[in-house]
């Protein structure tokens, strides 16, 4: 059990509700619901079930893309991948490039972008693990290796397109208008809830997070888990790329570069500390819905892309501002 999963009762055994209402989980569900009914007075309709459903369709996109940034963070030493967005890119173009958009193509194509993808984990994992290259610099450096790959292979005009089968499966509305990409997002988010809380992998992140001296000398493998942890950013942002594909139905050189910054945003928002070990991905899957609720609202009120980009980089600006806070208060 995580520290911000740790039950808070009074005196008399019942949950208190002001440590409750202090609970960064609960208040980031607070806030999602606050956007929503905010947004309905200020346009009316945006609080809809459609529009609701919309925001978590596109939501989802963010939240399968921020649960390998979650496993990174929570492992702490400074740990944030700054490369899950071109990680993301690259996937989409080598599932279009594979498959060719033919079905009969598609699980080739996502075998090859995970195991492509996979390797980029791999040279940030050891990287940051084993020639102790600061994780900011080394995925950053990333970014730029990934770009150039992304140049030669596809020759600086990605080609071809989803899959119809890939594009179904993500767009297709099923029971109460639900799409696909929220169900796979769903999914992915038990898979990745129970991976952290009911694993030794899971377990050995908290503890690499808490105190990486300490998990040594408690018999965990810090450069090895630390590759693990990369590697599961990397293909996370790979399944993120690969549900972009089928939404958008054509690759582009910057198809998910948006993600980098925010998918840090959503995994703070939801109450993992930057500092590690204290969290867990239930709060970015809500961090990830506030924010694709707020960038829905900004467009609703006709808010251009520079005003939107704004708004971001001060949400940005207040989350990394509490940081160093965070920091003292682990030392």
């Amino acid at each position: 059990m995580s520290a911000t999963e740790t039950r808070v009762t009074d005196s008399g055994g019942r949950p208190d509700v002001r440590d409750l209402l202090r609970n960064p989980v609960v208040l980031a569900g607070i806030v999602a619901v606050l956007l929503f009914v905010v947004g309905n007075l200020l346009v009316p309709g945006f609080g809809s079930y459609g529009t609701v459903m919309n925001v978590l369709r596109v939501a989802a996109f963010l939240g399968v893309i921020a649960a390998g940034q979650t496993i990174v963070i929570l492992a702490g030493g400074e740990g944030i991948d700054l490369s899950v967005g071109k990680i993301a890119t690259f996937s989409a173009i080598v599932v279009a490039q594979v498959s060719g958009g033919e079905d009969g193509r598609l699980l080739l194509a996502v075998a090859t972008a995970l195991l492509f993808c996979g390797l980029v984990g791999v040279v940030n994992g050891v990287g940051v693990a084993y020639l102790r290259i600061p994780p900011l610099v080394m995925t950053l450096g990333m970014v730029a290796v990934v770009q150039g790959i992304i140049r030669v292979y596809s020759g600086g005009q990605p080609e071809g397109r989803a899959p119809a089968a890939l594009s179904q499966l993500v767009n297709a509305r099923t029971v109460l208008g639900i799409r696909g990409s929220v169900w796979i997002w769903l999914i992915i988010a038990v898979g990745v809830v129970a991976l952290l809380r009911r694993t030794t992998f899971g377990r050995r992140v908290y503890a690499l997070g808490a105190n990486r001296e300490t998990a040594y000398l408690s018999g965990i493998n810090v450069q090895r888990n630390l590759v693990l942890v990369y590697v599961a950013s990397s293909l996370f942002a790979a399944l993120g790329g690969v549900m972009l594909i089928g939404y958008s139905g054509a690759a582009s050189i910057s198809l998910a570069d948006q993600y980098q910054l925010i998918s840090i945003a959503a995994v703070v928002i939801g109450g993992t500390t930057l500092a590690g070990g204290v969290g867990g991905y239930l709060g970015t899957v809500i961090g990830a819905v506030v924010l694709q609720a707020l960038t829905s609202l900004l467009v609703a009120l006709n808010i251009g892309a520079a005003g939107r980009q704004i708004v971001n980089g001060l949400i940005l600006i207040v989350l990394l501002s509490a940081y160093g806070r965070q920091r003292r208060l682990r030392q």
